[in-house]
């Protein structure tokens, strides 16, 4: 009962992985089509292509038996963040496409340290450990690096960058992992899912606080509309007093007119 109870938090932990990686699609639609990051993070999707590569590469059966469940979704994931990776550098501007180029770098050389001492170097259990430990620090840095975000809504107390499927599927896919690990007394899944278990219903919270809060562009194209307005307004106002001044003047004339046609 315990390893169909398992098997089904793996398979639930699948669904809602992917839903998670494609919920920022709206986000890099939205990059794609303003040609501008704005002010959107790219940390996070560095850090998830990091966890998910590691993640991959932890549940393989040469490193961690029967955990290929891990395996599939996390090499899934790891295809569709390079894709958001790429996406990001591209259309952010010269210093922030700089410095994520340099973390993703540093993304590449962590995972080919680990791939490279694991082979070489280790072997079974002492394999399984030094992948799983490798895999849950970044687990819990990618859980760890929408803090930044969080920070600006708190800040600005808006939510205009902190999706909201992007929040609820972190919650969900953390807490779908973490019954997983459990059930498998497996740590280095059950730990940094845990992890992001809480952190993504902190981030549920500060949504429903400020969600009613419009963010600094929404306002602007409120100032703009309600500007634009005014002055529609006040030139109506003058084409009014324009047309009033004419016809005061006509009448003013007509009277003359006639008495120059009866002298005639």
């Amino acid at each position: 009962m315990e390893h169909v109870a398992r098997f089904f938090f793996g398979v639930s932990g699948n669904v809602i992985a992917l839903f998670l990686f494609l919920s920022p699609v709206v986000t890099f639609w939205r990059i794609i089509r303003r040609r501008s990051t704005e002010d959107f993070s790219g940390v996070p999707y560095n850090m998830t292509l990091l966890n998910c590569l590691l993640s991959a590469w932890y549940g393989l059966p040469f490193v961690s038996p029967n955990n290929i469940l891990v395996t599939t979704i996390n090499g899934t994931g790891s295809v569709i963040e390079a894709i958001y990776v790429v996406i990001f550098i591209v259309f952010a501007e010269r210093k922030t496409r700089f410095r994520m180029l340099g973390l993703l770098g540093i993304v590449s050389s962590i995972f080919t340290m680990v791939v490279l001492v694991s082979l070489l170097a280790l072997h079974g259990q002492g394999r399984k450990l030094f992948c799983g430990l490798a895999a849950t620090i970044f687990s819990i840095c990618m859980y760890a690096s929408p803090l930044s975000i969080m920070r600006l809504v708190i800040k600005t107390k808006s939510v205009e960058f902190m999706p909201f499927l992007l929040s609820l599927s972190v919650f969900l896919c953390g807490t779908s992992w973490f019954i997983y690990g459990l059930l498998g007394r497996d740590p280095f899944i059950a730990i940094p899912n845990g992890c992001g278990s809480f952190l993504g219903l902190m981030q549920l919270v500060l949504y429903a606080i400020y969600r009613e809060h419009k963010g600094a562009a929404a306002a602007d194209d409120d100032d703009e509309v309600e500007d634009a307005m005014k002055a529609a307004a006040a030139l109506e106002m003058a084409d009014a007093k324009t047309n009033k001044v004419a016809d005061t003047a006509d009448d003013d004339g007509k009277p003359a007119d006639d008495n120059v046609t009866s002298q005639v």
